[in-house]
Order: structure tokens, then C-alpha cells, then sequence
């Protein structure tokens, strides 16, 4: 129960959804992260604070910025890390940078009070339910790939994911959200019926088949983390031994983001698993 506990809650509080009309400047810092470019990302985020001092989203993404950067530097961001258990629950903590762990939950503390300050003058605010989806979910990961504080990650998961269902229900909804549900119902119809008792998310039945239909809506129809339901896609075929098609969606990413090293790797190791999957059948 421990191991896909944790897989789940780490799953579902990853997702984010995007805002009514995208900035400039807010669609270069994300593209930056996945290029691997965190001080262009940083950059493009300082222009965005200073044109928009009140957005909780700047603050958002800027934590997602140190998680990613904390992550590139701990090797969590290989899809070989989440292809088994053993490696995402580990119980060894990993040594994290105690200036990045300041600077990642100050700007997500920032971001939720400023989202907060605007859901209550309009509770529909797309920003603010995007900033804080996505405050939550960084705050989420960090806690359980990093600090392995697994229950307080699977509070925040739950947490993030009642603001995605607010997105879903708005008209129109933003498609971005079903990365949350989606990643969700995968990891819970992965589970017996007796874990699955323990590990409950509102809303969430536990279909693989909704969960791929899902990711696939986000990686079509998203924004900000369109290339994300990719990435999470990739990884799902790689844990159902699928390896041809996270290889198409791993050649898709590496031809929109052709400086990510890591694209490149990942597509070295799908072509290799196809190969010595061929040599067996023969």
C-alpha cells in the first residue's frame, strides 16, 4: 500500500491549469523549463513580476522553476525513476539545497496568498485557482520526491486536486486540469481493492482507460503543460511495456524542445528497450 500510496499522491498534485490568456513572458519561462533553461526562465519571470506585481501566477511558476532545477540536479526528472516503486518511495531522503528549499516555499507561500486575496473578491478567478493548483502541486512534489514527507504529500495532492475539479467545472472548462484527474485515475486502477479503500481522491475511479483518455485531452488541447501530459504519457507506456509509443511522444518532444538533454536520453533508452524487446521475439 505504502509505495503506490505515494505514487498516487505524487501524481495528482502535479497538475496545474492554465489562465484565460497566457503572457508572453509567462509562455517563455515555461518553455525555458523545458529546454532546460532555468535562469532564462528565471529571467522571463523577474519582466513578468515587474509588469505584473499582483499575479499570483508569477510567484507560482516561479517555484516550479527551483523544483525543476532541484530536481534536474537530484536525476528525478529521468523516466527511469518512475518506472518502478521502489525508486519514487524510497525511504533514503536525498540531500536537498537549503537555499532552494527557502526560495521554492517562499514564492509558493506568496502565490497562494495572493490567489487567495483574489478568490474572494471572484471565486472563478482562472489565475488564482491556476496559481494555487499549481503553488500546491510544487509544494506536493517537493515534500514527497525530495523530503519524502509522504503524507504530507498526499494532504497537499488532495488539496491541489479540489481546486483542478473548479477548473473543470468552469465554462469553458480548462483542459489543462485533467492532468491532475487523469495522472489520478491511472495510479488508482492500478491498485487492489483492498488499497485502494485507503487511497481515496474524490471523483476518481480508478479507470486506466479515462486516465490515457484524459492525459491525451491535456497533451493535445493544454497550454502551459501540454509537454508535461507528454512526458507523463511516455511514462505510462513505459510502465504498461509500451515502448513504441513513448517513443512517439518522446520524438513529438524532442522536436518542440530540441535543447532538452534529458528528451534526448530518454529517447535513447525507448529505442534500446524496442530493440532488445525484437532480439527476444526472435
Amino acid at each position: 500500500m505504502h509505495q503506490v500510496l505515494i505514487l498516487a499522491a505524487l501524481l495528482a498534485g502535479t497538475a496545474t491549469a492554465p489562465p484565460p490568456a497566457s503572457s508572453g513572458g509567462l509562455d517563455r519561462a515555461v518553455a525555458c523549463l523545458y529546454n532546460y533553461d532555468f535562469a532564462g526562465a528565471h529571467k522571463a519571470l523577474d519582466e513578468e513580476m515587474r509588469a505584473r506585481p499582483g499575479d499570483p501566477l508569477v510567484p507560482a511558476l516561479r517555484g516550479a522553476a527551483f523544483l525543476f532545477a532541484e530536481f534536474e540536479r537530484q536525476h528525478i526528472l529521468e523516466l527511469q525513476f518512475f518506472e518502478g516503486d521502489d525508486e519514487v518511495t524510497d525511504q533514503k531522503r536525498l540531500k536537498p539545497d537549503p537555499a532552494v528549499r527557502a526560495r521554492l516555499l517562499g514564492t509558493t507561500a506568496a502565490a497562494r496568498r495572493l490567489a487567495q486575496a483574489r478568490l474572494t473578491v471572484c471565486p472563478d478567478d482562472r489565475n488564482a485557482l491556476f496559481a494555487l493548483c499549481t503553488a500546491i502541486g510544487t509544494e506536493a512534489d517537493y515534500m514527497g520526491l525530495v523530503e519524502k514527507r509522504y503524507f504530507r504529500t498526499y494532504r497537499l495532492s488532495k488539496e491541489s486536486q479540489k481546486y483542478a475539479f473548479r477548473l473543470l467545472a468552469l465554462d469553458p472548462p480548462v483542459y489543462d486540469a485533467l492532468l491532475t484527474i487523469g495522472s489520478a485515475e491511472y495510479v488508482v486502477g492500478s491498485l487492489n481493492a483492498f488499497f485502494r479503500f485507503f487511497v481515496r481522491f474524490d471523483g476518481i475511479k480508478g479507470s486506466k482507460h479515462k486516465a490515457v483518455t484524459n492525459l491525451e485531452v491535456v497533451a493535445s488541447r493544454g497550454h502551459y503543460f501540454r509537454a508535461f501530459a507528454k512526458v507523463l504519457l511516455a511514462a505510462i507506456h513505459l510502465r504498461e511495456d509500451r515502448p513504441s509509443s513513448a517513443l512517439k511522444l518522446l520524438r513529438e518532444l524532442a522536436g518542440e524542445f530540441p535543447n532538452n538533454p534529458l528528451v534526448k536520453k530518454e529517447i535513447a533508452r525507448a529505442e534500446q528497450r524496442i530493440r532488445r524487446t525484437a532480439a527476444v521475439r526472435r
